[in-house]
């Protein structure tokens, strides 16, 4: 034994196998070295009756008073219960966030999420977590390293605000796991960044001119019957595309689409009798069960954003997108007096508070009401308005 030192440690000798030089002064401390020449600092104590080692690291990024700082601090650690190797051990196999993401998809997401859903939580996971996280153990992510991911993201703040959510998701999981702490989510209590809302309403002169643009499609043959027949069905009705594109003819009545499954579960959607005609007019395919054929023989319609594109620019709809026709039917629902509690039924909205959004519309329509009241009365009276144009109340 000898105290271990710069000098003492670089005299020491190569020999044909490994061997352990312990200091005389700190008991547990020791080096060893390898017939190679490799030295290294470690410590060795008892821990539940058993020899155990701890690496502390090699000589030359050490200094022996370096190593010998770290061997009173694990040794310390041992002379209050803890066993360092082990714990060491245990961080080794700790799992990483790659792994999480895969045990999130394969035994939460799989049979948890509807398929739009797990596509989403797939995409978020393989362009923003793995790239971000990569092969980060579990435990050693902290609320800051979350923040800094959201950060990140701040030109995508839809994104941003969907992946920090997926995040939170994935580590209460791994606390029902057993793979972080209880209660140590860093992902929870994110301030999310503000998301501008996209809706868009066709007017009056739009949906007439969409409605000629796609007469004039279905005869020149430049959509499917299929195509037009999905998007004259998004706007009659206000369903959702998948809702369209995925339906059957089991789930057609003459009075109703009887979904078994949807966004918000089951679903009875009202089926008006020009959207019926428009579904009783549509071929069928043998050993098809779907109402919206694609090319496939026994699917349906994929990809209807191509026909879509070239449907929009005819009708000169350039910023309008398919999931705008819903917003229109409902946009024309609340501008018609149909009570929002009924709209949330007919939309299938999870909760009230996403129908009235729609809200304002009804503002619009009173206001119309009482201007259209007064213009009368007033014309009664002999009073012109001054003002010829509809006042519109923000």
């Amino acid at each position: 034994m000898l105290r271990l030192t710069k000098r003492s440690v670089e005299k020491l000798e190569v020999a044909g196998r490994e061997y352990f030089v312990w200091d005389s002064e700190l008991p547990g401390f020791g080096l060893r070295v390898m017939p190679s020449g490799r030295k290294s600092y470690l410590v060795q104590y008892r821990a539940a009756g058993r020899s155990r080692r701890r690496s502390i690291g090699p000589h030359g990024v050490l200094t022996a008073e370096q190593a010998r700082v770290e061997a009173k601090k694990l040794l310390g650690s041992v002379a209050r219960g803890e066993n360092p190797a082990e714990d060491r051990q245990r961080k080794l196999r700790e799992p990483t966030m790659a792994s999480l993401c895969d045990r999130f998809l394969t035994e939460y997401a799989a049979h948890h999420c509807k398929p739009s859903t797990q596509k989403g939580y797939q995409t978020y996971i393989n362009t923003c977590v793995r790239p971000y996280f990569g092969s980060r153990k579990i435990g050693d992510i902290t609320r800051a390293d979350v923040v800094a991911f959201h950060h990140e993201l701040r030109d995508r703040p839809y994104t941003a605000n969907r992946a920090v959510a997926m995040l939170s998701r994935m580590f209460n999981l791994a606390e029902d796991w057993g793979l972080r702490a209880e209660g140590s989510n860093p992902a929870r209590r994110i301030r999310k960044f503000r998301e501008e809302e996209k809706k868009r309403y066709l007017s009056d002169d739009e949906q007439a001119r969409l409605g000629q643009v796609l007469a004039d499609a279905l005869e020149s043959g430049s959509a499917t019957e299929y195509a037009v027949a999905a998007i004259s069905l998004l706007i009659l009705t206000g369903c959702r595309l998948g809702e369209i594109l995925t339906l059957k003819w089991d789930y057609v009545t003459p009075y109703h689409l009887e979904l078994p499954d949807s966004k918000t579960g089951r679903r009875r959607i009202p089926l008006p009798r020009e959207a019926y005609d428009i579904l009783i007019s549509l071929p069928r395919r043998q050993g098809n069960p779907f109402v919206i054929l694609g090319e496939s023989e026994h699917g349906h319609l994929v990809n209807l954003q191509k026909p879509w594109l070239r449907i929009r620019q005819a009708a000169g709809l350039h910023d309008v997108r398919m999931h705008d026709l819903r917003h229109t039917y409902a946009s024309v629902a609340v501008m018609s007096g149909i009570d929002p509690f009924l709209l949330k039924e007919i939309m299938g909205h999870r909760n009230l508070q996403t129908t009235l959004r729609y809200a304002h519309f009804a503002d619009e329509a009173v206001q119309r009401a009482a201007g259209s009241v007064a213009g009368k009365l007033a014309g009664a009276l002999g009073r012109r308005s001054s003002n010829a144009q509809l006042r519109v109340i923000d």
